[in-house]
């Protein structure tokens, strides 16, 4: 299972410190900011403040009707023992990383792809992150392994103290079961590594004073050898401070080893360099604004953020191009193939590639299609799979010695099924049970006119006999070329229909739905539309009579977070009820906390006055007004996020607090950017969020927020 680079999973699903340490001596509140206090992560004063607002807020919540009773049935459906077991192929075996109700922390654990396939698993536990958390006395977080090819043996297990980005790294043996003594060992940072061969890692991570950039990611990569200390390390390469990170990607299949260092030089700006055996780098012919995928077989696949002409041939954008990796290492001249392009409403959501298939999940109208992709006589076959329709696939694994895929696939009300395809007829290995009755439902996808014109999809889940105006439960994202695709009802989202209400996906511009084109029109200058996109789906609910505004609730997280504050300063006649999760908010100093200079190709640089004056207008934090009819939103965070900064949600509460608005503030003090680390915590938060709909939606007055 690959690590990835956290900055490559923004996580609704699309932000440590380069700057002091949580520990630190927190900012001094100032005339413009009185609340910097509430950055210092770990502070005394601003701990005392969480705990003080998390108390009155859960006291409310959880005295709401049905709480109990939430919790203990979001629990139960997130720990059935039924649920797919996600898999990575290595080599004839798979493995897998389970949570349930006694695995509270997970174990990792492998099976043979034969007994996998059956339907029927024959398990080994390789490590129980519970026994290890114990008997180390830390809160271990699962954040995966990184396993050496082709044997999967040795593998560099990632793991998080309380679910932060920072990981620390161990080398660990798959045959004997055992952390390997003397082994390769990282001590805790944002780490990016790749095995070279069995004695040699590349890696990234705090080499002392300005090795890491601004964004807090690592700018140096090194040659590590087994046996000599991590000092000693050769460099390979080094980026600069004002980049995002540099990280390597390391392929070794049938036709070698291929090395490839990536510099990114902002969040959509990489720079390729593959690596000879001397260690010297050759560039890339790829423009720096494409999306590098993967290396299959020989090639090098990469998705075009807008057209490039290359050798007087104009590949357009959105376009899968490919070059050969041994011809460009060997001095030939760099030829260029055109792999796929999608045609108008369509967008390239994912590739995987097997040993001579690579796999392409198309979003059609944003439900999936399934192509597979062969070369051939110099250029590229399809042909598609009958992979389902009207659902959302995500492809989870391919197999380096077969054409097999393997990959899930979903709707809003279709639970999901693990399908085996490509080594032969496609065939369901695991399926789910339904968790409620799909026939008593309509699924339905509408379209709103958005301010310039544009046509903005939304779905929305209902009860089929539904008459007249409903509670909406509307969650939207609009970032980071993230795309909101059709899945099966979460556990809240189930019963908040099943009593009557209407659940609701927005697509905004600025996700991927329709590929580089719709991600870019909501980009820095243009965040706006992203916003007005929002509004305009709501009106549009309004006005078919979807719903009401005394109806309307709105969710939103990271990015999606901050959108909900958006939308509680620009339009809090729309929405009744907002829930804020783990959100960026102040837009003035967002790149000065955590990750948050990794985003400024998304939202601007608000030190740079021509870029402040659009950032200002919708910053929440600096927007926050007196005499405003804004909901009682409900903020939650964690204190370990350490990609988006708690004091965005800490500062908003408190501002709100000072100006007289009563809201809800919740903050798990382990959790990471996901806000949970674990199942247990997840259902505590799924409940609080559903009662907190109920409490003001279905209710009137609303239940009053605390007032602190």
């Amino acid at each position: 299972m690959k690590y990835l680079s956290t900055i490559a999973i923004i996580l609704l699903a699309a932000p440590v410190a380069a700057q002091a340490p949580a520990a630190a001596a927190a900012p001094q509140a100032n005339a413009t900011d009185p609340y910097l206090w509430l950055e210092n992560v770990t502070g005394e004063k601003a701990l005392e403040w969480v705990k003080t607002h998390n108390a009155q807020s859960l006291k409310i919540l959880e005295s709401q009707p049905r709480f109990a009773e939430y919790h203990a049935r979001i629990a139960a459906a997130l720990n059935d023992k039924r649920r797919i077991p996600i898999p990575h192929i290595q080599g004839v075996q798979v493995d897998n990383f389970w949570q349930d109700d006694t695995h509270v922390r997970g174990i990792w654990r492998k099976a043979s792809l034969e007994s996998y396939l059956s339907g029927n698993a024959a398990w080994q536990t390789l490590l129980d992150v519970d026994a290890l958390a114990k008997a180390e006395g830390k809160n271990w977080v699962w954040k995966g392994a990184t396993c050496l090819k082709p044997e999967y043996v040795r593998c560099l297990i990632a793991l998080s103290n309380g679910g932060k980005d920072a990981v620390e790294v161990r080398e660990f043996d798959t045959f004997s079961g055992q952390f390997v003594a003397n082994g390769f060992r990282l001590p805790e940072a944002k780490v990016l590594f790749d095995w070279l061969d069995r004695n040699t890692l590349i890696v990234g991570t705090d080499y002392g004073q300005d090795t890491l950039t601004n964004s807090g990611y690592p700018r140096i990569l090194k040659l590590w050898k087994r046996g000599t200390p991590l000092a000693s390390a050769r460099t390979l390469y080094e980026g600069k401070l004002e980049d995002v990170k540099a990280a390597p990607v390391v392929t070794i299949n049938h036709k070698g080893t291929y090395p490839i260092i990536m510099r990114s030089v902002d969040f959509f700006t990489t720079e390729l360099y593959h690596m000879k055996k001397d260690g010297s780098l050759v560039r890339s012919p790829l423009p720096s604004d494409a999306d590098f995928k993967q290396v299959f077989g020989s090639k090098a696949i990469a998705l075009l953020q807008n057209n490039w002409t290359f050798n007087g041939v104009t590949h357009p954008q959105g376009s899968l191009v490919a070059y050969d990796i041994d011809a460009l290492m060997e001095g030939r001249p760099a030829q260029v193939e055109q792999v796929f392009a999608p045609r108008e409403g369509q967008a390239i959501s994912e590739i995987d590639g097997a040993r001579d298939v690579l796999y392409v999940n198309i979003l059609d109208n944003v439900r999936s299609r399934l192509l597979a992709l062969r070369p051939k006589d110099g250029g590229w076959q399809a042909s598609g799979m009958d992979a389902g329709q009207d659902m959302a696939i995500s492809l989870l694994s391919a197999s380096p010695k077969s054409d097999l895929i393997l990959f899930q696939r979903e709707g809003y009300t279709t639970p999901p099924e693990l399908i085996a395809a490509g080594d032969g007829p496609l065939r369901v290995a695991y399926a789910l049970p339904a968790r409620f009755d799909p026939s008593r439902y309509t699924v339905e996808q509408l379209f709103a006119t958005s301010k310039d014109g544009s046509r903005v999809p939304y779905s929305i889940v209902k009860p089929k006999d539904a008459k007249g105006a409903l509670p909406v439960w509307l969650f939207a994202y609009g970032g980071f070329a993230i795309p909101l695709v059709p899945t099966y009802l979460k556990p809240e989202y189930q019963f908040w229909v099943e009593e009557g209400g209407a659940y609701v996906v927005a697509n905004l511009r600025g996700g991927g739905e329709y590929g580089p084109a719709w991600h870019q029109a909501a980009l820095r200058e243009n965040r706006q539309r992203a916003y007005e996109d929002l509004f305009a789906v709501s009106e549009d609910m309004l006005r078919r009579s979807i719903t009401t505004s005394r109806q309307l609730g709105l969710y939103g997280r990271s990015n999606g977070g901050l959108l909900a504050s958006v939308a509680l300063t620009q339009r809090p006649d729309l929405y009744r009820a907002i829930i804020s999760g783990v959100p960026l908010a102040d837009m003035k100093r967002y790149h000065k906390l955590l990750a948050g200079a990794s985003w400024m190709a998304e939202y601007g640089n608000p030190d740079n006055p021509d870029d402040w004056a659009f950032i200002s207008k919708y910053s929440p934090y600096q927007n926050l007004k007196a005499g405003q009819p804004y909901p009682q939103i409900f903020y939650y965070t964690s204190t370990k996020d350490d990609r988006v900064h708690p004091g965005h949600a800490r500062k908003m509460a408190a501002q709100l607090e000072k100006l007289g608005y009563p809201c809800f503030y919740y903050e798990n003090t382990a959790g990471g950017h996901a806000g949970v680390a674990n199942l247990k915590e997840t259902a505590y938060r799924a409940a609080l969020m559903l009662v907190y709909m109920n409490s003001q939606l279905k209710t009137d007055p609303p239940v009053a927020a605390p007032r602190m």
